[in-house]
């Protein structure tokens, strides 16, 4: 099991990565805070590309269809544990 917190770090890499977000540094992403509205400001073509992103990095999919996606893609913190738990 790895930690948590250098997955975390490997997220928020792989979302500036992805997003090509380039005034933003892994420091800047709070764990807790919201990716999408108020925390990060991502919208839903951002999730499409972040999804993809993730599954090459990590190899873990997220249906279009399921409800938990948008719990999964809350935060950091929930994209993290939702790796961990997906990759065991």
């Amino acid at each position: 099991m790895e930690n948590l917190d250098e997955l975390k770090k490997e997220i928020k890499e792989t979302i500036i990565s992805t997003l090509q977000l380039e005034d933003i540094t892994p420091e800047n992403i709070v764990d807790s805070e919201p990716l999408f509205g108020e925390g990060l400001g991502l919208d839903s073509i951002d999730a499409l590309e972040l999804g993809v992103g993730l599954k090459k990095k990590f190899g873990v999919k997220f249906s279009s269809e399921s409800a938990d996606n948008k719990k999964h893609f809350a935060s950091v913190d929930a994209l993290a544990e939702y790796i961990s738990q997906t990759r065991g």
